[in-house]
């Protein structure tokens, strides 16, 4: 019976070790999968993303958050859009937002408040150049959007302003997103008595549309395509 005794015992020793580092066992755990849902998209815009006199819920970044809740493998979405806010406001609260954040992406729609007001374009690039290298240097990769603005200034102010954005696309080799608001303009039904901004019928479109544009470069497959 002796050695029947002595493999209870072991087998015992080694239930209690087991149970005694199941707390530790679970943090792991948990900590695990905090890492693999630590994906985080942060948003750096102005009105167009931070949803212009709607409330936050009906603004289009808060309903493909909310539908990416759902979605295995979907980042978490952190909209730090502010209306009104230039490029170079955008470039001065990156560096607290990395911080805090540190996204995996970050989604760049800045610069139309700056063509709006008639900023020289070299100043609109510039403030654009360093927030895209302030996110290279945290790690995170920069999806620039195509922004465009009315002709307020004439065609070669307008021409010079549009051009920016492909140029630093191609010379800091990142994404060139299409500008959600060329689909949007073209229905005046769907934009604001301002002229500028989206109404809040057209949000769920603007999600739809950037849930698809977005998909590809965070791992996701596109749930339908915006018409």
């Amino acid at each position: 019976m002796l050695p029947f005794t002595n493999k209870f015992i072991q087998m015992m020793n080694f239930k209690n070790i087991f149970f005694r580092h199941i707390p530790i066992l679970l943090l792991l755990g948990l900590s695990s999968m905090r890492i693999a849902a630590a994906d985080t998209l942060l948003i750096l815009g102005d009105s167009l993303s931070a949803g212009y006199q709607l409330p936050i819920q009906q603004a289009w970044a808060t309903q493909l958050s909310e539908r990416w809740k759902n979605t295995p493998g979907a980042p978490q979405i952190i909209n730090a859009s502010i209306s009104g806010d230039t490029a170079a406001q955008g470039l001065d609260r990156l560096p607290e937002l990395l911080k805090n954040h540190q996204p995996h992406w970050v989604l760049i729609e800045m610069g139309a408040n700056d063509g709006l007001r008639g900023f020289p374009p070299a100043d609109i690039e510039r403030d654009l150049s360093q927030i895209i290298t302030l996110v290279k240097q945290a790690k995170a990769q920069p999806l620039l959007m195509q922004i465009r603005i009315t002709p307020n200034y004439g065609r070669r102010y307008t021409e010079s302003f549009a051009a920016i954005y492909p140029k630093l696309a191609e010379q800091y080799q990142v994404p060139l997103l299409p500008f959600f608001m060329e689909k949007v303009v073209i229905k005046p039904e769907w934009m604001q008595p301002d002229g500028l901004h989206p109404t809040a019928d057209v949000q769920p479109f603007i999600a739809d549309f950037m849930e698809q544009t977005l998909a590809p470069y965070v791992g996701l497959t596109p749930a339908k395509q915006a018409k």
